[in-house]
């Protein structure tokens, strides 16, 4: 086992997981703190250390809200803790590996939290790394800022570093990953063979960085995971970056909110004020998120998907069955009628035609997942690039146990895809064990040869998963019965919604 690992830093002395043939080092700084000079700054190399530094717990997560403080369903599941550390200080990532030494080259797993930008941490008890080790895979979880420390942008910030103007959170990411290709020899993964991954916001950012144009080349796969969200119904949506100048605006009203005159006395003040007061601020100012700053971000990221201006890379990507539903917002069948005209023109009547249209769904018609729909739209469109890729779509449809009755809500995969089932308290049995098996299964084949089939636990054959295109629609669908495969031609109804989230995406 790799229990000390020698990294560009200094030495590293790692926890036996609670499968002991699996090391976990936790805590492992990749920059310098994020505190003082170097707030909002874009991030700065780590101070090296003598002797060996024990990495045994997780380090403070970001500023953001206390957790476990509130009522809602990410509070039971796994934001439980109101006294776990917090902290400006918090540039630090961690490593499961079951290397037995640093020859092995395993595959590597890069994992961003989700969170809206807004919250989340990699100590949130789903994302434990120990199943995949299991599978030969060395997995990394990479801590980034997030809410105002990640995301601000201020003239002065633009003036004073216009190379790194904005996104700290995002080049904190990119960092980790820079950190990954330098180091994880020491942890027995291949620097060549490494897969990016998040789900929601973390999925959101995993786009970030394929689009990025300095980060072709830096990685090899990518998982992204109830995050490609557009609506067939309006134009923008979540994940569509601010502007600078808007973005710039927003940091001045939150300097004068804060009662700051200028960047320097914000940067004195105490970092708990600035996160009170950042929640007080977005009550009526836009949440601080992706900036469009022509230097990290360089276009709406699915646009430039769209245009294949990306990492031309594998993808696994896909959606809950219950999350994020796109309806017409209608009170009436005519309504509906005069929607439908001012969405699809001259195509409503093709529209009105499918009997899915006049399904009303609580206070509107034609229920769809536009995150569905706009996954299949550009792996239809990246077929057509000059250098398409093998992507994956999967739908996640199996029942969720609990007293709350929450159907497949956004994140609830997450238990599944790490195998963390055990660590959570709803009543899952057998069924949701196998299923949480298979799909961790598929996911660590992904991660090694970018294809996800291949045998199950016993030995057999999973069923086989193949790429989506238009010769050949699968789905996979991690329902009940466990993984299934479609791959039956797309209703008239989805396929009129997948070609008008292309049109969106190709305006």
């Amino acid at each position: 086992m790799i229990r000390v690992a020698k990294t560009e830093n200094g030495l590293l002395r790692g926890i036996e997981a609670a499968d002991p043939r699996i090391t976990a080092f936790k805590g492992i700084p990749f920059a310098a703190p994020p505190v003082g000079k170097n707030r909002w700054r874009a991030p700065q190399p780590a101070e090296s250390w003598k002797g060996i530094r024990e990495a045994y717990r997780f380090a403070p997560i970001s500023m953001q809200s206390t957790p476990g403080l509130g009522t809602d369903v990410y509070c039971r599941e796994w934001h439980v803790d109101p006294e776990i550390a917090m902290g400006e200080d918090c540039l630090y990532l961690n490593v499961w590996t079951g290397a037995k030494n640093t020859g092995e080259r395993q595959p590597v797993l890069v994992w961003f939290f989700g969170g809206g930008l807004q919250w989340g941490y990699p100590a949130e008890m789903e994302f434990d790394g120990e199943r995949l080790a299991r599978r030969g895979v060395v997995v990394v979880t990479v801590n980034y800022r997030i809410n105002a420390f990640g995301f601000m942008a201020h003239p002065e910030l633009t003036k004073e570093a216009p190379e790194a103007p904005a996104n700290f959170g995002s080049l904190d990411q990119q960092a980790g990953i820079k950190w990954v290709i330098r180091n994880i020899e020491a942890f027995g993964g291949d620097p060549n063979n490494i897969t990016i991954a998040g789900q929601s916001a973390g999925g959101g950012s995993v786009l970030s960085q394929m689009t990025c144009p300095e980060n072709f080349g830096l990685f090899h796969k990518a998982v992204i995971m109830s995050a490609m969200i557009r609506s067939p119904y309006s134009e923008g949506g979540i994940g569509t970056p601010a502007t600078l100048e808007e973005a710039e605006k927003n940091g001045e009203d939150f300097l004068e909110f804060l009662g700051a005159k200028n960047l320097e006395e914000a940067r004195a003040l105490d970092a708990f004020y600035i996160r009170d007061k950042y929640y007080e601020f977005i009550q009526n100012h836009p949440m601080m998120m992706t900036v469009l700053d022509g230097k990290f971000c360089v276009g709406d990221p699915l646009k430039l998907y769209a245009e294949g201006k990306h990492a031309h890379v594998p993808v696994m990507a896909g959606n809950t069955e219950d999350e994020f539903p796109n309806i017409i917002e209608a009170d009436s069948e005519k309504a509906l009628e005069e929607m439908a005209k001012e969405v699809f023109g001259d195509r409503a009547d093709e529209f009105l035609a499918c009997p899915e249209s006049h399904v009303k769904a609580g206070n509107g018609y034609a229920p769809v997942s536009g995150i569905e729909c706009t996954v299949k739209s550009e792996f239809l469109l990246n077929r057509r690039d000059v250098n398409p890729q093998e992507c994956y779509y999967y739908r996640f449809a199996p029942d969720i146990p609990g007293w709350d009755n929450p159907g497949t809500f956004h994140s609830v995969d997450l238990w599944f895809f790490f195998e963390t089932l055990a660590k959570c308290w709803r009543p899952f049995v057998g069924r949701h064990y196998d299923l949480a098996r298979q799909m961790c299964n598929y996911w660590a084949n992904f991660i090694k040869t970018g294809n996800p089939n291949g045998k199950d636990a016993d030995g057999t054959d999973m069923p086989y998963w193949n790429f989506y295109s238009e010769e050949h629609p699968a789905d996979m669908v991690f329902g009940e019965q466990g993984a299934k495969i479609t791959a039956e031609e797309e209703t008239a109804f989805k396929r009129l919604m997948i070609e008008k989230i292309t049109e969106r995406l190709q305006k």
